[in-house]
């Protein structure tokens, strides 16, 4: 069972970029996906996160209006797009997933997920 994230590169500042999360080894279309990050000195904090059937979404206040994540359960995939980049966007994301989406809270505890991705380098530039 693996999650994969890619998709993160260089921008610059007000710039795009969408980073994925493939998913195998297992059918994920009835887990909520959550999208994290975390840069230098920092903890891993919760940027977006999406339900099982994609029909309900939420969002950390840093990144309402700008980031929209978004699943194919066809291909077992979800996605961030992230418009309007700024400096302090600069991460490594990660994606995650809970089985149990009635448990999610953008406060749950991480060791409550129940699979996590690599993390793919998001850096803004000025």
């Amino acid at each position: 069972v693996q999650l994969q994230a890619s998709g993160g590169g260089l921008v610059q500042a007000g710039g795009s970029l969408r980073v994925s999360c493939a998913a195998s080894g297992r059918d994920f279309s009835t887990y909520a996906m959550v999208w994290f990050r975390q840069s230098l000195r920092k903890e891993r904090e919760f940027v977006a996160a999406i339900s099982w059937s994609g029909g309900g979404t939420y969002y950390a206040d840093s990144v309402k209006g700008r980031f929209t994540i978004s699943r194919d359960q066809a291909k077992n995939t979800m996605h961030l797009q992230m418009n309007g980049l700024k400096l302090e966007d600069t991460a490594v994301y990660y994606c995650a997933a809970l089985e149990d989406g009635f448990r999610f809270s953008p406060h749950l505890s991480l060791l409550e997920y129940d699979f996590w991705g690599q993390g793919t380098q998001v850096t803004v530039s000025s």
